[in-house]
């Protein structure tokens, strides 16, 4: 289901966030995933990512994406009130434009 969002951008029900994880592309990118609360399955399966959020544990993994674009996600898990297919949305931008912004801020 497409919905026009705030800015005009798409969203997609029940996929979409307020604040999307903007990274560069062509970048290796490492996550470092932990929890506070329960656990969850961090999963991006156009990626290949899935990784579990322990509390009192860090995880890690590497990541790449070759191409610009908006890849979605969810917790894979029943992690506990409110918390199953909670959404995640990461968002690879062209690495000269991520630079630019992270020195403009």
């Amino acid at each position: 289901m497409l919905h026009e969002g705030v800015d005009g951008r798409p969203l997609f029900h029940a996929l979409d966030v307020d604040n999307r994880l903007v990274l560069p592309s062509i970048t290796r990118v490492l996550f470092l995933v932990t929890s506070t609360d329960v656990l969850h399955s961090w999963t991006v399966p156009s990626l290949g990512i899935k990784t579990d959020a322990v509390p009192g544990r860090l995880n890690s993994l590497i990541s790449r994406s070759s191409d610009c674009g908006v890849f979605y996600g969810q917790c894979r898990e029943i992690c506990g009130s409110n918390h199953r297919y909670m959404p995640i949305v990461l968002e690879f931008v062209q690495s000269s434009f991520y630079f630019s912004r992270c020195n403009a801020q």
